[in-house]
């Protein structure tokens, strides 16, 4: 009987472990984070301000483009715009914060359907204006 009992908490410890692991969508958001980071941080050292905010800016595309994609395998649909992102749901946390729908120059990132499976996110870039030469963008189809 000692046997048996040693085998259910065996098992019992390796369920309470899988449930306070963090999931695939938890740890690319933080690697994304990381990059938005790693992206502001290098290239400020090197004394290179604006590249530094065009670098963060594309790497926060990359990481919306994470969360929506994310959003859409959880709920079975793409979100009807980037504050879909942020609100926490019984089933999953908030995916970003408001703060992160911002770019380095602080304007609102741009969510637009392409089609029923593409999308794009699009910063407005220095000048602050949107759909001119200096915007910056992704698709989640690669463009």
């Amino acid at each position: 009987m000692q046997k048996h009992t040693a085998t259910n908490e065996a098992a019992t410890r390796i369920v309470r472990a899988a449930r306070e692991g963090f999931t695939l969508i938890e740890l690319l958001l933080v690697i994304a984070i990381l990059g938005i980071l790693a992206t502001i941080v290098v290239p400020n050292i090197a004394g290179k301000p604006e590249e530094a905010k065009i670098a963060a800016a594309r790497s926060s595309i990359g990481g919306i483009i994470t969360a929506v994609q994310a959003y859409e395998v959880s709920a079975g649909k793409m979100p009807d715009s980037l504050d879909d992102l942020t609100v926490e749901t019984e089933n999953r946390a908030a995916l970003l914060s408001k703060s992160k729908l911002l770019d380095p120059w602080g304007t609102e990132y741009k969510f637009t359907k392409k089609t029923k499976f593409t999308f794009e996110v699009r910063s407005a870039g220095p000048d602050g204006n949107m759909n001119s030469e200096d915007d910056i963008y992704d698709t989640n189809g690669g463009n």
